[in-house]
């Protein structure tokens, strides 16, 4: 059934790019958060791989100076204390006075490890231990605890370096935001421009240079390029479209004085059919064109006197409309809202051996219209693919015959897309089939620009 459905130029583009916007979100989402992430994970790990070679380079280089130090100060204790060892009130001079200066435990052994004498608490396990030696012999060990004294705070020496690695790791946040941005500025472009939003132009801001101002620059000039051609083109449609009515006029008028004149009736009625066509034709354009420039013009409407007007104009009986839904009332524009209607009762004409009824109900939440035509059915797979623009089954040389080139239902939904609606096919359960499209009864959504479909 209906092998010769009719589409329109704004099926194209969606069946052309299917889910384009929805890819170009997910690489948006990509580089910003992806793309972001791994710059901002890098500079961290390279402050952390930096703080440990630098801290190992330290240990090594100063570990070694240290421990020299630190033998030296052991040697300068021992020969101190080898050097008052035999006059014992010297001996315990020299314990409290280094106790005090430096506020450390400390305790005198022979070599016996007899306790000669001790300054503070006892020191089992000191963190110090000089023996002290002279010429050789061992007189003793001096033991020194020395950490009791001082308070144990790992983080006084920790702290500094973590808010320093914190204050870098910030700082690279802010540095890979900065090398992701201009990015993800060209990507919303970018989908922007896809989703036909062609006055879209990339603003990086006075901080892009390099490449990705040469990108920016190269994005911007295809993007007014691309919108300077369309606007060409769509504005020698209108205009060619607008002329071609003249000369149709004139045709008609010509045919008839033909007629009058004793003309071939056969070959008049075939040169009115083709005028109809043409004219059907050009009306077809012209409110494509004006879904193009985006001229749609709401006001309040009745649905039953826009279903009512459609039967008039292409002579059907009016009691084909049935209202079934409660409230018909709707804001749309009436000039194309009757062209979609006409565009349905001409393709049940055409290829459902005629309209059974033009009915008014709900769908899916929606204000909707639909023609019962009384064909066979649509064919699987038909249910979307008659909405694409020149799409036909020809059998044989019908379909040119016909005058089917393949663009009405697609401009159906065009113009129902405009309306915030959608169209729709299905296979009656009587037999025949079900064409419509439905329209949101507050108005047409804000349009998005001349390039919207």
């Amino acid at each position: 059934m209906h092998p010769h459905f009719r589409g329109g130029p704004g099926r194209m583009r969606h069946m052309r790019h299917p889910h384009g916007p929805w890819r170009m979100t997910r690489l948006g989402h990509y580089i910003r958060a992806r793309l972001h992430r791994r710059i901002f994970i890098l500079f961290g790990l390279s402050i952390l791989v930096t703080g440990l070679l630098v801290a190992t380079v330290m240990n090594l280089v100063g570990g070694s100076t240290w421990r020299q130090e630190m033998e030296r100060a052991r040697t300068f204790a021992s020969n101190r204390f080898a050097e008052v060892w035999d006059v014992p009130e010297r001996r315990d001079a020299l314990v409290q006075g280094i106790s005090r200066d430096m506020d450390v435990d400390l305790e005198l052994r022979d070599p016996s490890d007899a306790l000669l004498i001790r300054t503070g608490e006892p020191c089992e396990r000191p963190d110090l231990s000089v023996p002290v030696v002279r010429e050789g012999t061992r007189l003793g060990q001096v033991r020194a605890c020395y950490w009791r004294t001082r308070p144990r705070n790992p983080w006084r020496s920790i702290l500094p370096l973590m808010l320093g690695g914190a204050v870098l790791w910030m700082a690279s946040g802010a540095i890979a935001r900065r090398l992701t941005r201009p990015m993800d500025d060209l990507v919303r472009a970018a989908s922007a421009l896809g989703a036909g939003k062609l006055e879209t132009r990339v603003k990086l801001g006075r901080g892009a240079s390099g490449e990705m101002g040469v990108l920016a620059e190269a994005f911007n000039d295809m993007a007014a390029r691309i919108e300077r051609q369309m606007a060409d083109q769509r504005e020698l449609l209108a205009a060619v479209s607008h002329e071609l009515r003249t000369p149709l006029a004139r045709m008609r008028v010509l045919t008839e004085i033909l007629r009058d004149g004793g003309g071939d009736p056969k070959t008049l009625d075939n040169v009115d059919r083709e005028v109809v066509e043409l004219d059907a034709l050009v009306g077809e354009l012209l409110a494509s064109s004006r879904l193009d420039f985006g001229q749609v013009t709401p006001r309040p409407l009745d649905a039953k006197e826009l279903g009512a007007r459609a039967l008039e104009r292409t002579g059907l009986p009016a009691e084909l409309l049935s209202a079934e839904a409660s409230d018909t009332a709707l804001v749309g524009d009436a000039t194309l809202l009757g062209r979609a209607l006409a565009n349905l009762l001409d393709n049940a004409r055409r290829h459902g051996t005629g309209a059974e009824a033009l009915r008014i109900i709900e769908h899916e939440g929606l204000l909707a219209f639909c023609v019962d035509d009384r064909g066979p059915g649509l064919q699987p797979g038909e249910e979307t693919r008659i909405f694409a623009p020149f799409y036909r089954k020809d059998r044989g040389g019908e379909a040119r015959e016909a005058g089917s080139l393949g663009l009405g239902l697609a401009l159906v939904q065009r113009i129902a897309r405009a309306h915030g609606g959608e169209a729709f096919a299905e296979n009656r359960p009587g037999g025949g089939a079900r064409v419509g499209f439905s329209v949101q009864r507050a108005g047409p959504p804000a349009l998005a620009g001349p390039g919207t479909a």
